[in-house]
């Protein structure tokens, strides 16, 4: 138990959220009691670690195999929200529903100009606040990855941006 106060860090930097958190720890404890004969070595607190971030990968992974099941009350809100216009991202990626709501012409479209690697992992990183590591586990590909397409991307909106802002002035 004197592990948790730092699993619990960490799992709120997965799920920013506390009560998510907080079941994401219970679970990761409830999965090391169930598996204690299979701890080998001395380093208990990486092995928590590793139990911890394989149940929220599953579960991440488990959420994007399953659609969201909306009970009435949500689905009424979404369509009173859809008559004021938030609706229409329904069914679209949500990326393009973060893109939709900027103010920013401009930058709506050096966004939407990105192929979607490179925006998602802009929005994730520059929207979201992700770290690279936390990218890199959520899209699955190596921080390397992560790393380059970033550079890239907001290289290419840099670009984007000041060929618009060329024109406006021309």
């Amino acid at each position: 138990m004197g592990y948790r106060p730092a699993l619990f860090s960490a799992a709120y930097r997965m799920t920013h959220n506390p009560s998510d958190a907080e079941d994401l720890v219970q679970e990761t404890y409830l999965k090391a009691h169930k598996n204690c004969e299979s701890f080998q070595g001395n380093h208990l607190r990486a092995w928590l670690n590793r139990i911890l971030s394989n149940t929220f990968i599953n579960a991440y992974h488990s959420r994007r195999r399953r659609p969201e099941v909306l009970g009435l009350e949500t689905h009424d809100a979404w369509l009173e929200a859809g008559q004021a216009g938030v609706a229409s991202g329904i069914g679209q990626d949500p990326a393009d529903v973060v893109v939709a709501a900027l103010p920013d012409d401009a930058l709506k479209a050096a966004l939407v100009s990105l192929p979607p690697p490179f925006r998602s992992v802009v929005l994730l990183a520059d929207v979201e606040g992700y770290s690279y590591k936390e990218i890199a586990r959520i899209l699955q590909v190596p921080i390397g990855t992560v790393m380059s397409r970033l550079s890239r991307a907001r290289r290419a909106l840099r670009e984007a941006l000041e060929a618009t802002r060329g024109r406006d002035t021309a």
